[in-house]
């Protein structure tokens, strides 16, 4: 378990936090110090809609926005920048100079499952710094999201076939590429080719070989010979650089070798074609040569969607590698994840857009169970409700702008396989799933009702 006080990993300097934002922010904190609005404010993060084909989300990203969080300020330089641009006055730069956030945050835990309009956090702080911590609390938890979501659907696909994240050189950016390791690991996959989310995270490392590794050699029988020398114990072969065929006969007498030695070799590797009637080929090799045993990986242009098809097709592969499409989140790399004002000065406020009404108040999200322990409904209630029964999802990560809750990635992993199998099977379904009942308490109904009520008498 990471301690409270290990070294964050940070997107930016802690002293530039506080300009990992957008200018608006910073725009609105002015005006707030020059009106001198310092009441407490309340802003809940939640997501409006599903990204197509979602039934569930996964938590993700809420241990890095505590990081920020708990780093937001502005150093010298930092204030230095925002007195150049002419925009504001010497005494809010002065201010936020010996700026810190003081806030608190209540959230979900990494790894639950959540649903739309549940809050998956709520940030409580002097209505500044609740302020600006908008983009960064979005940016964090938004994209980690979608891709333990993505990870989590590929994991269901699998069927239980193991998984590695390949998706490093694919990603939007190095820190996509890290957060893409930890947030696949933590929806379930069992490695990374990553080798410094490996080392960050403390998940396994894991890599075959490349198609330039294979054509550095004469011929592709000194290749495998060469690797399998070096690593005879952990050899994954990659047939597919010239004809995947007889490169499948050109593993078996490597195999051969390596058994003559004591060895075993592990698996040979398919990175392009028709993966189903290629590796029913390989397996059809292998077997005839009495190597049960050599596993086959597939890679190359892998997503949930694929992965259900080979497996369900009955394809005799036995890993995966997945890259690209879930790196980037390809089918839905956004989500309307959003970050609103639900109280200001003990008074509890809403927007009442079209197709944008938030929720008023600060609240709590309680989730129902069956007779069989499966998940059966959320009930959005204030966070002052209790409620006859149900778990209550949000509790307490931050407080005066410190963390109260260690990071621990094996707890998360842990509960995002646990909510997965006690979410019943419709609302996982990688196409239209059903969608999950989610409500609000009699005190939000009630709530909501009196502000709209005010609204419209002029009373707000």
């Amino acid at each position: 378990m990471a301690s409270l006080n290990a070294q964050p990993y940070l997107p930016a300097p802690a002293g530039d936090i506080g300009l990992l934002t957008d200018f608006y922010e910073l725009t609105m904190a002015q005006s707030y110090f020059a009106e001198g609005m310092d009441g407490e404010a309340t802003f809940s993060l939640y997501v409006r809609e599903y990204p197509p084909d979602r039934g569930y989300l996964v938590a993700a990203g809420i241990d890095d926005a505590l990081d920020c969080l708990a780093a937001l300020s502005f150093n010298e330089e930092s204030v230095e920048y925002l007195r150049s641009t002419g925009t504001f006055t010497e005494d809010f730069l002065d201010y936020l100079l010996g700026f810190r956030f003081t806030g608190s945050v209540r959230a979900m835990a990494e790894g639950s499952l959540f649903f739309t309009d549940e809050p998956i956090l709520e940030v409580t702080a002097p209505v500044i710094a609740a302020q600006l911590a908008e983009t960064i609390v979005i940016n964090q938890v938004q994209y980690q999201t979608l891709l333990a979501t993505k990870s989590a659907r590929c994991v269901d696909a699998a069927e239980g076939r193991p998984l590695a994240d390949f998706a490093a050189r694919r990603t939007h950016g190095s820190e996509a590429a890290l957060r893409m390791a930890r947030a696949s690991y933590i929806a379930g996959f069992g490695a990374t080719s990553n080798v410094l989310a490996a080392r960050r995270y403390g998940i396994p490392p894991t890599g075959t070989m490349a198609h330039s590794y294979i054509t550095s050699f004469d011929d592709e029988a000194a290749a495998f010979r060469a690797y399998a020398r070096r690593f005879p114990e952990r050899s994954i072969l990659l047939l597919d650089t010239y004809d995947t065929i007889n490169a499948a006969h050109i593993a078996v007498d490597v195999a051969k070798e390596l058994e003559a030695d004591g060895h075993r070799l592990t698996g040979v590797r398919l990175d392009s074609g028709d993966f189903d009637a290629l590796s029913r080929r390989v397996r059809h090799i292998l077997d005839d040569a009495g190597l049960d045993y050599v596993r086959i990986v597939a890679s190359g242009g892998l997503d949930e969607y694929e992965l259900e098809r080979l497996v369900r097709g009955g394809a005799p592969i036995d890993m995966f590698g997945v890259g690209t499409r879930v790196g980037v989140s390809a089918d839905a790399p956004s989500c309307e994840m959003v970050y609103k004002m639900v109280c200001y000065g003990g008074r509890p406020v809403m927007k009442l857009s079209d197709g944008k009404v938030s929720l008023p108040g600060g609240k709590q999200v309680f989730r129902q169970y069956d007779a069989d322990g499966k998940m059966a409904g959320d009930v959005i209630a204030l966070a002052d409700e209790t409620l006859e029964s149900g778990e209550p999802l949000l509790s307490l990560a931050m407080t005066d702008g410190r963390r109260t809750i260690a990071s621990n990635i094996a707890d998360a992993r842990g509960r995002v396989a646990d909510g997965l199998d006690s979410l019943p099977n419709e609302y996982r379904k990688l196409r239209e799933p059903a969608r999950y009942p989610v409500s609000v308490s009699d005190g939000v109904a009630r709530l909501e009702q009196q502000i709209r009520n005010d609204i419209s008498a002029g009373r707000t």
